[in-house]
């Protein structure tokens, strides 16, 4: 943890502060580099051990093949091959300055490996193990200086685009192990001195720090490049933030980053809007909308933007999102990106569009709208019996839990109008309605649905044994367009459920209680939101 805050606050660090710690890091690598070429006797005390240099050496076979594994698979080779996987991947997920950046920062870490090995000219240990023997320099190591660039480089990737703590944790202890038991396999099988690895370890770390201070991996402005929008506002512009505060670790370090951002793309200062237990939301959008806000930013999960998105539905305020939760199903199927700087950045520099709302009635509770979706039965049954301790913990894993749990929830007799048609009679395990086409971990279960087209879909599922849920996947997951007993979809500006029995319902993830009906209408382009141009 303690590394994933260090390189969380350097992220954030002037170029200053980013370069003086780098050229700290390449002065101890110098010298030692200078203690190494003249010999210096502690030094050499240190590497010897003060003993016999066999001391070093492993004789026990079965740890000098595990050893011999940990070489090959931190070698040249696997770490070129690490490195370009890693840098493709940012890639092709569109952060191609953190794929430049993993790069740029292992091919300069290789080149000064090899430079310096070529200056010093230090031979490899007396007792390095015969086989497999090498004969180029010893200083610095440069399986410990990759290694060491690498990690730093996972450690600098996972601060800046993983928000959950115990991520980030394991993380921290995965790439310090990593790097220990490298550096522990070049002296053990006798290819380096102690010393080898310390300097390789300073200068794979150096560079990491320069990278950052050089070419920053952050993400720039997706508005950029783009040109201006049409429509000139003026200077002074009023901001407000709705910022549910548990979902957030640090809120005095969101706060800043916010509020740099806003003062850099031409807004004022944000004026703060804590969400609390009692009023999650709402309270808080209509006292921004008061105070006459220009543009809501709100910060938090599905339960929190339903909220504060139901409030300012037909104000003309368009909503930022910066998804914080574990569905964060609105920000998914529009376009809005899930790292926090970059939805901030679509939140303030982004267009509007206007998106439809779906109001909603039903028994036991109050008028209220969702913007994602609405579900009786299996879905609603699993949102309800979700841990949340668990899901701070291991995040959208509670839902699979608690789905599994859930899958043979007794199928119930419902009834279903749409644009005040005659009912019709189904078995369900569960029906829901969509203003999107994409749910949970990305199922297409709505596929026809737009947030925009004026019109809710509904997708009615009855897989009558535990074994049916499998082709209802693959015929969900594969757009099939047929209808059955199994899987019914019907499509409507308004849409009624009656079910037979007390069952559990849910608007956009929040369980609102078990009862008996849910009657939906699409108001079409009601609400203004932020998306990318």
């Amino acid at each position: 943890m303690i590394a994933s805050l260090i390189l969380g606050a350097v992220l954030d660090r002037s170029r200053v502060h980013l370069l003086t710690w780098s050229a700290l890091c390449f002065g101890l690598v110098g010298l030692l580099a200078l203690a190494v070429n003249q010999g210096w006797s502690p030094l050499v005390s240190f590497d010897d051990r003060g003993d016999t240099v066999r001391g070093w050496a492993v004789d026990d076979q079965g740890l000098r093949s595990f050893l011999r594994v940990v070489e090959v698979a931190f070698g040249t080779v696997a770490m070129t091959a690490y490195t370009v996987v890693l840098a493709v991947a940012m890639f092709v997920k569109g952060y191609r300055r953190a794929a430049f950046y993993a790069a740029g920062v292992m091919g300069l870490t290789s080149a000064a490996t090899t430079l310096i090995k070529l200056g010093v000219g230090r031979d490899r240990p007396a007792w390095q193990e015969p086989e497999w023997l090498l004969g180029n320099n010893a200083f610095p190591s440069g399986h410990a200086s990759s290694v060491a660039a690498l990690g730093g480089i996972v450690l600098v990737l996972v601060s800046m685009l993983v928000r959950r703590a115990g991520v980030r944790r394991f993380a921290d202890v995965t790439v310090a192990l990593v790097v220990i038991l490298v550096c522990l396999d070049r002296v053990l099988l006798g290819r380096h001195f102690p010393t080898d690895v310390i300097g390789g370890v300073l200068l794979g770390a150096g560079f990491v720090l320069l990278g950052l201070a050089v070419y920053s991996p952050l993400p720039r402005s997706h508005a950029e490049k783009i040109e201006p929008l049409a429509e000139v506002l003026p200077p002074g512009r009023k901001l407000a933030v709705v910022l549910n505060p548990i979902k957030v670790e640090d809120v005095g370090q969101f706060q800043s980053i916010v509020t740099s951002m806003a003062l850099e793309a031409g807004w004022q200062e944000p004026s703060w809007h804590l969400t609390t237990v009692e009023d999650p939301g709402t309270g808080q959008a209509e006292q921004a909308s008061v105070e006459g806000a220009g543009l809501v930013i709100v910060c938090g999960g599905d339960g929190t933007v339903r909220e504060v998105c139901a409030e300012l539905a037909g104000t003309g305020i368009p909503v930022g999102i910066v998804p914080a939760g574990t569905g964060n199903l609105l920000a998914r199927n529009l376009g809005i990106p899930l790292y926090v700087r970059a939805a901030i950045d679509v939140a303030l520099t982004g267009q509007d569009r206007a998106i439809d709302m779906v109001s909603v009635t039903g028994d036991g509770i109050e008028d209220s709208h969702f913007t994602v979706m609405a579900g009786m039965g299996f879905d609603a049954a699993l949102m309800e019996g979700v841990n949340e301790d668990l899901k701070k913990k291991v995040g959208w894993i509670a839902y699979v839990i608690s789905g599994l749990r859930s899958l043979m929830f007794p199928a119930v007799r419902v009834d279903i109008s749409v644009d005040g048609g005659d009912y019709t009679r189904h078995r369900a395990r569960t029906v829901v309605v969509g203003n999107v086409g994409f749910l949970q971990a990305g199922m297409p279960l709505l596929p026809d649905a737009a947030i925009d087209d004026g019109q809710i879909d509904v997708v009615i599922l009855h897989p009558r044994t535990f074994f049916s849920w499998i082709p209802l996947a693959f015929r969900v997951l594969a757009k099939q367009s047929r209808t059955d007993d199994t899987i019914n979809r019907m499509t409507g500006q308004r849409v009624s459920i009656r079910a037979a029995t007390d069952t559990p319902r849910q608007l956009d993830g929040d369980s609102i209680g078990p009862g008996r009906e849910l009657h939906m209408e699409c108001v079409h382009g009601r609400l203004l939101v932020r998306v990318p141009r």
